[in-house]
């Protein structure tokens, strides 16, 4: 039995050769239809990767874009917000200093009026009791002189008494507040 180990254990260079030929035409076959479709295959798709890449970096760009432009017309619509309040102030400023001008210039005008209707009535009443005062005077005197005279002398006389006795008074000529 030692022969027959031998022939398990030896060398055949043809068989090697062989196997070498078959591997490097297995290699060249694989090479021609396998490698080439596959490496276009790899290249197709990485160039698909690649305009994925490139539309997103461009939806992105986009994106940000568009969020800048909103974030200008964001801020130009707080400013003009801003402005439409402060015209609104303004104007609500100036409507109330109107309404208060023409609320204190009617309040004058009628405090004017009701001062000018209390003259009248002051007056009025000065005059009244003028010619009461004249009348007592004239009754007074004819009881007393037990005569007749002339009236009107008589009245011109009373109210230039009168005209004194008021202007003596207060100052103001009203003799009711003595």
């Amino acid at each position: 039995m030692p022969v027959q180990s031998l022939d398990v254990i030896s060398v055949n260079i043809w068989q090697i050769l062989i196997s070498l030929a078959n591997l490097l035409i297995l290699f060249l076959l694989l090479k021609k239809f396998l490698y080439k479709p596959v490496r276009k295959m790899v290249a197709a798709r990485e160039e698909a990767v690649q305009d994925v890449y490139r539309r997103a970096d461009e939806a992105l760009e986009n994106a940000n874009r568009d969020k800048a432009e909103y974030e200008q017309k964001l801020a130009g619509a707080d400013a003009e917000a801003d402005e439409l309040i402060r015209v609104a102030q303004q104007n609500a400023r100036q409507r109330s200093s109107t309404i208060i001008s023409e609320a204190e210039d009617r309040a004058a005008g009628m405090i004017r009026r009701a001062e000018n209707e209390i003259g009248l009535e002051r007056s009025k009443a000065q005059a009244g009791m003028k010619q009461e005062i004249a009348e007592l005077s004239v009754q007074l005197a004819e009881k007393l002189l037990e005569r007749e005279i002339n009236a009107e002398d008589h009245r011109n006389l009373i109210d230039s008494f009168i005209d004194g006795i008021g202007s003596e008074g207060n100052g103001d000529g009203n003799v009711g507040d003595r």
